[in-house]
């Protein structure tokens, strides 16, 4: 039990911090941290056995900061977000355009100028140090052309499809699941909408990605659901597969000369895994990474970057034993506290989300193992870090129909943007499938050995073969893998027949037997978790929540990006075109050079006010003016973007703080607290 001491000490930390509610946070931000200190608080208390008296304080506290938080969201909900301002901004500043814009523009391909390109490189180059080498993961870089019998053995060929609906008039096509979702959500947002048929809609919503085409179709019809710009009726939801189809080498019916332009980076990985194991020194468990182009036909690319058919991916391929999927870091995440939307959920028509720490929903069973609870903690993590907003992101768990064929569990970390929650980074669970299918179709056996300290009883199954009888499907049966040999027996055993690689054999041909042998090595294919992450929803995801106007000043617009992730770190201007500062701005651009700084200079003849919100637009988190007081002591102002607060910083030191606070191992409120405020109002005119 907490002395009376401590607990005069929590009940003092606690009227501060209520205090600190009103004057200080502010922000969601700052609100949902102190949450979490809170929260943290209380669960370290009640592992002390506190006393009741001793929690309400905290209990209490915690409550307050949850209303006051929830005031916030509500307040900020009221505010319509205004896309078309944004989107405006992004293109007038070049962060992307549509490809080929001269000539009208080619549907979901875009093109990304300087301040796009550079925070997909930010965002990339912190992925890497986040995942890559913190997990010490091995990189690769796979070809983007990938021959047809790699996607055919990997099930891309048959099942990577969408369903597509027609317009019966003009032939335009759409998306079957987006057209219901759509119209679903223009009903719900209608005043005019029934209360039940509302509630009724929106479990339909809930459940539309678990529909297959029949009961997509029933849908539609129930609804009379009707092409969008037309009004006119649509044709039954039909799969369309996303696949590029490509040429490789100049003979046309060449076998394999046929290919596709990757629809993933994955494939390329999983065809080099015993490379990849070997150069591990056969160390298991082991992750790979790859960041690179996929390529998909999207039926009806909309929403800007979001639904694209030429897109960046980083996707993680982590092998590990089937049977032993704990991971020996899980304790460093296992109290990171996330928003979670099981299955289970789902299935009923809820929408709301469950907040458990990943450890919970471990030892729940609601996520599978602690290798796949790792990898969401650890997304949760790095989607915070770059700025997208926690109260905005959830973990939504793949229902019975729509998970993938080869995941035995899937998890979709999904964004809130103005066109609803948008599924950025999946991560699944994929079994053995891919190495499994890969091993049978090439012969190649892509599986890992451990030796075992004590040998162990094995039940093997195997087959035995009458070969001057069955000759050529002997290596096709061979290759089977436990599962494939068991059916295989049961159908030879009841009907003394079945079909291989479309031979029909009998039971003169071949016997399947099972007997026991002593195993020193154990021999499996590795499972794979999989984090797969879209790196254009990520980032627009980003832009959206970054974005906002300055009060009482609508024409001024702002992206506050992280300054680690910021396409540029710095702004660099003169007060005004004097003789006496390019001297010193030229030292300046030098000492950023020095430290690998991105900057701007911008001398133009506008006041230093329109200078630094021209380029509050495009994001830069910090700027150095100088001014005649340089000219007198080499000083100079230091001016944070989102306060716009400024300080006095000799320039000596002005290069190492601008790093410092651009890698984030130095704060802004240290700064304020270290060095002179300058206190002179920006002029705006």
């Amino acid at each position: 039990m907490l002395g009376f001491e401590n607990q005069f000490l929590c009940h003092v930390t606690n009227i501060r911090t209520l205090a600190s509610v009103g004057k200080i946070m502010t922000t969601k931000e700052e609100l949902s941290s102190e949450i979490t200190a809170v929260g943290d608080r209380i669960r370290n208390m009640k592992l002390e056995k506190a006393s009741k008296e001793a929690l309400q304080p905290h209990i209490d506290q915690l409550v307050t900061l949850k209303k006051k938080l929830d005031e916030i969201i509500v307040a900020e909900s009221k505010k319509e977000f205004d896309r078309t301002k944004l989107e405006t901004v992004l293109r007038r500043r070049f962060f992307y355009a549509p490809a080929f814009d001269i000539y009208g523009g080619v549907s979901g391909l875009y093109d990304y100028g300087p301040p796009g390109c550079a925070l997909q490189a930010n965002i990339l180059q912190l992925w890497r140090s986040h995942f890559i080498l913190e997990e010490q993961m091995l990189e690769v870089d796979t070809t983007i052309l990938t021959p047809y019998d790699v996607l055919h053995t990997s099930g891309h060929v048959d099942r990577f499809t969408d369903l597509m609906v027609k317009d019966k008039g003009n032939g335009n096509l759409y998306r079957a699941d987006h057209l219901l979702e759509n119209w679903l959500s223009a009903q719900i947002k209608d005043v005019k909408t029934d209360a039940k048929l509302k509630e009724e809609y929106s479990y339909v919503m809930t459940q539309v990605d678990n529909y297959d085409a029949k009961e997509l179709g029933d849908i539609l019809r129930k609804y009379n659901v009707k092409a969008p710009e037309s009004g006119n009726d649509i044709s039954e939801p039909e799969p369309f597969n996303l696949m590029f189809k490509t040429q490789i080498g100049p003979a046309e019916h060449d076998s394999k000369g046929r290919g596709f332009m990757r629809p993933e980076t994955a494939q390329g990985q999983f065809t080099n895994f015993k490379k990849l194991y070997e150069y591990n020194n056969e160390r298991m468990p082991f992750a790979s990474a790859q960041i690179g182009k996929s390529f998909r036909n999207e039926i009806s690319p909309r929403a800007g970057l979001l639904r694209v058919r030429e897109f960046t991916m980083a996707e993680i391929e982590h092998y590990v034993h089937p049977n032993k999927k704990d991971h020996p870091r899980f304790r460093e995440v296992e109290n990171v506290i996330m928003s979670f939307l099981p299955a289970s959920e789902q299935e009923k028509g809820v929408s709301s989300t469950i907040d458990m720490t990943i450890g919970e929903a471990v030892r729940s069973g609601m996520v599978n193992n602690e290798t796949l609870g790792y990898f969401l903690a650890r997304i949760s993590l790095f989607l915070i870090k770059i700025g997208i907003k926690k109260e905005r992101l959830r973990f939504r768990q793949h229902m019975s129909n729509e998970m993938a064929h080869y995941a035995s569990d899937c998890w979709d970390a999904e964004i809130q943007s103005s066109y609803g929650w948008i599924e950025c980074v999946g991560c699944a669970d994929r079994s053995a499938y891919d190495l499994s299918n890969h091993t049978k179709r090439t012969g190649e056996r892509l599986v890992a050995r451990e030796k075992l300290d004590t040998p162990i009883q094995k039940n093997v199954i195997k087959p035995q073969f009458n070969k001057k009888e069955i000759g050529v499907i002997v290596d096709e049966i061979e290759n089977m893998n436990e599962c494939e040999l068991k059916e295989l027996k049961k159908s030879l055993e009841t009907n003394q027949r079945a079909k291989v690689a479309g031979f029909e054999v009998s039971s003169d041909m071949v016997s399947i037997v099972e007997t026991v042998e002593t195993c020193y090595v154990d021999e499996y294919i590795p499972s794979v978790i999989e984090p797969s992450f879209g790196i254009g929803r990520i980032m627009y995801s980003l832009l959206e929540h970054s974005y906002y106007v300055r009060e009482n000043d609508e024409n001024r617009c702002v992206l506050s990006f992280p300054p680690v992730v910021a396409p540029v770190k710095c702004l660099v201007v003169p007060l005004s075109g004097h003789p006496s500062f390019p001297p010193f701005i030229y030292e300046l651009c030098q000492l950023l050079r020095s430290k690998d700084i991105s900057f701007q200079k911008d001398d133009s003849s506008s006041s230093v006010g329109k200078r630094y919100a021209r380029n509050d637009e495009i994001g830069i988190p910090f700027g150095i003016t100088v001014d005649f007081q340089t000219v007198k002591d080499k000083t100079v102002t230091l001016r944070e973007r989102d306060s716009m607060s400024q300080v006095r910083i000799h320039m000596d030191q002005v290069a190492n703080i601008v790093a410092s606070l651009a890698n984030a191992t130095l704060s802004w409120n240290k700064v304020t607290e270290t060095f002179p405020a300058f206190v002179e109002q920006e002029i705006d005119n």
